[in-house]
Formats: C-alpha cells, sequence, structure tokens
C-alpha cells in the first residue's frame, strides 16, 4: 500500500482550510485517511505561527514508515526542519514571454522616436 502525506480539504467555499494527512495514495482528495497529522490555514499571513501546525512526531514516525509527502506538505516539513526539499531551478520560466518581448520593444521604440523628435 502506497502511502502519501497530503492535504485534505476543509473549510467552506472560499475559506480554504486543509488538513494535513497520512493518506491511502488511491483514496480521493477529502475521503478516508489513516491519521491527521496537522493543519494549513492560507487565510492567516504568512508570518503567523498558527499558519502551518505539525506533528513533528507523528510526521518523523511515518515518513520512516515510508510515506511520501507531496510537494506542498513537502515544503511545510521543509520550513518546519523535518525534511529536505531540493531546491529546483526552470531558467526558463523567469524568461518573459512572445507577447512581453513584443511590448518592450514597441515601449522602446516609442521612447527612441520621442527622444529624436525632441532633439530636432
Amino acid at each position: 500500500m502506497s502511502l502519501k502525506i497530503r492535504l485534505a480539504r476543509g473549510g467552506s467555499k472560499k475559506r480554504p482550510y486543509y488538513h494535513i494527512v497520512v493518506a491511502d495514495a488511491r483514496s480521493p482528495r477529502d475521503g478516508r485517511f489513516i491519521e491527521k497529522l496537522g493543519s494549513w490555514n492560507p487565510m492567516l499571513g504568512k508570518d503567523d505561527a498558527n499558519r502551518v501546525e505539525l506533528n513533528a512526531e507523528r510526521v518523523q514516525h511515518w515518513i520512516a514508515s515510508g510515506a511520501q509527502p507531496t510537494d506542498r506538505v513537502l515544503r511545510f516539513l521543509d520550513q518546519a526542519g523535518l525534511a529536505k526539499r531540493p531546491a529546483r531551478s526552470n531558467p526558463d520560466k523567469a524568461k518573459p514571454g512572445k507577447k512581453a518581448l513584443e511590448r518592450a520593444a514597441e515601449k522602446k521604440q516609442k521612447a527612441e522616436d520621442a527622444a529624436a523628435a525632441a532633439a530636432e
């Protein structure tokens, strides 16, 4: 049985609240789970101490038992110092798209034309 440490959504419409749970990988997102390990409240500020709550002892137990955290949960575990999340590098994502390049070229051309008109 493949286990995942993942998020299960709670809360009402437009007021998300997530439980960090250990569940069978085949069960639905908000379905049956084995144990609740903590919670995440994205409505709180990033500097709030209650934004992410974890039971560190149980998290360590489940990771030792072979449970795989999802990427979002792995971010929380990395911040808490319970697991290491390798840094990712996608340099192409930071590059501007085709439309942005066209707009920048157009803006530069207008600035050059305005400078030339002012110099005359």
